[in-house]
């Protein structure tokens, strides 16, 4: 990716406003915790309620953010099923 393309996501996540799942603003850098059980597909597992993900980044979608997780590596989660930290 160049830096122009770089420069142009970055402009966009930053452009759109992302809410956790009871109106709080969320970052790039913050820290959520799960607010349901999740089945993760692919990855044949479920990350369950309370777990906490931290440093999301986010995508230029309203309702996606993108995260880690310890054993999932390219997790994206919907705003709806996370509440900040």
């Amino acid at each position: 990716m160049s830096a122009a393309q770089a420069a142009e996501k970055s402009a966009a996540a930053s452009a759109v406003e992302v809410r956790d799942s009871v109106g709080n603003l969320l970052a790039d850098g913050d820290s959520v915790t799960l607010v349901k059980d999740l089945k993760v597909k692919g990855a044949g597992q479920t990350l369950k309620r309370g777990t906490v993900i931290r440093s999301i980044r986010l995508t230029g979608d309203e309702q996606e953010i993108d995260c880690r997780h310890e054993t999932i590596k390219g997790l994206v989660l919907r705003a709806e099923f996370v509440r900040k930290v």
